[in-house]
């Protein structure tokens, strides 16, 4: 009997791609999420800072987890690294599409993001592997 085939898998080696890669996944995911929940109830967008800085917050943790399980060592450093760009690209997406320029929720977001991510990679690293 012929067994099936295996698919080939796609494999992030670098874990800043990976990092990257997984928080704006949970980005998205939490983008959706609270999409649904303003459509589904009478709250206002204009209501919704909170829960923007919980949502780059989270995707940032899980990120820099992702990054320092991939990285051998210095979890803090690549998750660090990680919450710093995930921060320059979000302000970078956010002044292309909406000409929104830097301010005080960019710092706000950097406050949170590069500390959430940097103890997601100490976290990371220090899991199994395997």
């Amino acid at each position: 009997m012929n067994s099936i085939p295996k698919l080939p898998r796609f494999r992030i080696t670098s874990p800043l791609l990976s990092g990257i890669v997984n928080a704006f996944i949970w980005l998205s995911v939490g983008a959706v999420l609270v999409s649904l929940i303003v459509s589904a109830t009478n709250m206002t967008e204009d209501s919704l800072t909170g829960a923007t800085f919980l949502i780059h917050g989270i995707a940032s943790l899980f990120g820099g987890f992702s990054s320092g399980r991939r990285s051998d060592n210095k979890g803090w450093y690549h998750g660090a690294l990680l919450g710093l760009i995930y921060t320059a690209i979000v302000v970078l997406v956010g002044f292309l599409s909406f000409d929104a320029g830097l301010g005080k929720d960019t710092a706000v977001m950097l406050a949170i993001s590069l500390p959430a991510a940097a103890v997601g990679g100490m976290v990371g690293v220090n899991t199994k592997k395997g």
